[in-house]
């Protein structure tokens, strides 16, 4: 039986206080027990905030991860980029550690600088060694690096290259979002239940169980160019894809436990619309308590 968490990436919408440290309570009473801190335009909360937000996370069976700035680039040919993005990571690792949150989400880099996409793997995985030491040199081995399937063609994060990250580094483990594989594939995969699948098999194939307690995901509705990823959408609105129902069909047939953000635009709004989705095709047992 999975075991599935539900939750917003960053301050739910629909609460009225501006207090982040309120949330936590705010997602218990709606019935969500996941939350994504976005530090994505810099780390910029304070250890004894981050430190209440983890108890009040604690109090209510919150599980937190943090998402990192987007301005990393770990394999940019400047060197100035590769220093100022391990120092965002490791800031971030920090703020996770802080307040108890268990991922640290990012997205590795472009492809642009490196004369091929094979060597922007290698120049991503160089340059996460020193923040996998940093890890360990605070005693944060609680704190996993996620680097996340990215939603463009021009960035480093297909599903064979978090993979291959993972694989050459402690303290890495990949992580799916379901939208950006659909729009990197042109809404050619996550057609199918088969398709989330064979995600989670390869994962588990090719990682071991670890990758997969829990997996952590995001999900939204996207819209995609040629490039790929162009903007993320509702539940409702249905024009786009990936269906949530393959999704939770793929965690449910598998019995992994997982973690689903939310990146839709009405956040804890579509999570629990995910839940109930979910609660109906699995029964409410397989969401977690």
């Amino acid at each position: 039986m999975p075991r599935l968490r539900f939750g917003p990436a960053g301050k739910p919408i629909s609460m009225k206080s501006s207090d982040m440290l309120k949330a936590p309570e705010f997602l218990h009473e709606i019935g969500l027990n996941a939350m994504e801190y976005e530090a994505v335009r810099g780390v910029r909360i304070s250890e004894d905030k981050a430190r209440k937000l983890g108890e009040e996370a604690r109090k209510y069976d919150i599980l937190l991860s943090l998402h990192a700035p987007y301005f990393i680039n770990l394999a940019s040919a400047k060197k100035s980029t590769v220093e100022a993005s391990i120092t965002r990571l490791k800031e971030s690792v920090r703020a996770s550690a802080w307040m108890g949150s268990y991922i640290v989400v990012f997205h590795p880099g472009y492809y642009r600088d490196a004369p091929s996409k094979e060597e922007a793997v290698e120049w991503v995985i160089k340059n996460l060694e020193p923040v996998v030491e940093y890890i360990e040199e605070i005693k944060a081995e609680n704190v996993w690096l996620g680097p996340e399937t990215t939603g463009k063609i021009t960035q480093v994060g297909d599903l064979d290259e978090v993979i291959e990250i993972a694989r050459r580094l402690d303290h890495v483990k990949p992580v799916i979002d379901w939208a950006h594989l659909y729009a990197r594939h042109q809404g050619k995969f996550i057609t199918s239940v088969d398709d989330v699948i064979k995600v989670i098999e390869k994962l588990e194939k090719e990682l071991g169980e670890y990758a997969l307690k829990p997996l952590h995901t995001h999900f939204s509705r996207i819209e995609y160019g040629k490039g790929g990823e162009k903007k993320h959408h509702t539940l409702a609105e249905t024009q786009y894809g990936p269906e949530f129902e393959h999704v939770c069909r793929g965690l449910t047939e598998t019995g992994i436990e997982a973690v689903i953000i939310s990146e839709s635009p009405i956040l804890e709004q579509d999570a629990l619309v995910m839940k109930k989705i979910c609660s109906k095709i699995c029964g409410v047992k397989c969401v977690a308590d």
